[in-house]
This record gives structure tokens, C-alpha cells and sequence, in this order.
């Protein structure tokens, strides 16, 4: 079971109360949670009753054949930031990226919603990361090396590598 995001990610379900989702439809110009999230992953999700104010947003778990979505945590909801007992009515379920889960630039180039100014992912705290100049040598070890690419500026003349093990070395 992985946690997967996907874009685009989209269908209707009649489902009330507070279980589990039944996955229905997927909507025109949109892929199914089967497609673009995968059986039994996790994935950020939003459920939308049409008309109404009901949503919440959380996190939630694909049965093996992705036609249910178990509402695992909910981080925010028109119910207080609990389980939503959805009433009758089409729902639109996709998949997203909840604003307290990104982690983005600022206008100065600094990082955004990352603990106490370091990144912390897959396990693991990384320090050190922003501003690394051709005369440092950082290393900050990752299973991750895409996710930290699109974070760390070097200078030109810098040069880094990714070891076998995953270890990124800035010289």
C-alpha cells in the first residue's frame, strides 16, 4: 500500500452517512480512483455533496478492487474537522492536495510548511538544504531523490551526485 497522488482523479457517488465511500461514475474528462490512485493505496482525497455545504477532505484507503474509499482521517470538514455523515445527494470524490500537507515556495524563494524550517519525509529530517554554495559540501541522505531535486538550488558551479543508497552529495 502506497500513498499515491494523482491529478485528475475524479467520480460521483450517492454513498450517505459515515462509512465508506462507494466509488461511482467517473466523470467526463477525468480518470476513475482505479486508473489514477491504484487498489488498495492511499491517497489524499474530497468529497463534495452537490448543493449543499457538506465536504471533507482527508485521507483514504482504496479496497482491492478501488470501488470504495475508506475515509481513514479526516483533516478538515464542514463537521468540525470530524467524519461527515453525508446525506442524500451526488457527490463529487477526487483526488487533491490538502493546503496543511504542501510543502511550497515562498515569494523569496524559501520553503513553506515544512517543520521548523527542515524537510521531513519518507522517515527522514534533512537540514541544510537551501542556499548550498559551490564551496559547500552537503550530504542528506533520501530514498526519495526526485522529491528533493525540485527543492535544492546549487550554484553553477556546483556538482551533485546520488549514491546507490540513495545519498545525495552536493559538492
Amino acid at each position: 500500500m502506497a500513498l499515491v497522488i494523482n491529478d485528475r482523479v475524479k467520480v460521483n457517488s450517492t454513498t450517505t452517512g459515515t462509512g465508506a465511500i462507494t466509488l461511482g461514475a467517473t466523470q467526463t474528462g477525468f480518470e476513475s480512483f482505479a486508473a489514477g490512485i491504484g487498489n488498495n493505496n492511499t491517497t489524499y482525497y474530497c468529497i463534495f455533496n452537490q448543493g449543499t455545504s457538506e465536504f471533507e477532505v482527508g485521507l483514504g484507503t482504496l479496497n482491492a478492487s478501488s470501488s470504495t474509499l475508506t475515509r481513514t482521517t479526516v483533516l478538515t470538514s464542514s463537521n468540525s474537522d470530524s467524519t461527515v455523515d453525508f446525506s442524500s445527494g451526488t457527490k463529487d470524490v477526487f483526488c487533491t492536495l490538502p493546503a496543511s500537507k504542501a510543502v511550497y515556495l515562498d515569494a523569496n524563494g524559501d520553503a513553506v510548511g515544512v517543520q521548523g524550517g527542515n524537510i521531513e519525509t519518507l522517515g527522514n529530517t534533512f537540514t541544510n538544504w537551501n542556499n548550498v554554495s559551490s564551496d559547500a559540501t552537503t550530504t542528506l541522505a533520501t530514498t526519495s531523490n526526485a522529491f528533493l531535486a525540485g527543492l535544492i538550488t546549487v550554484s553553477s558551479n556546483a556538482t551533485w551526485t546520488v549514491g546507490g543508497n540513495g545519498t545525495l552529495t552536493i559538492i
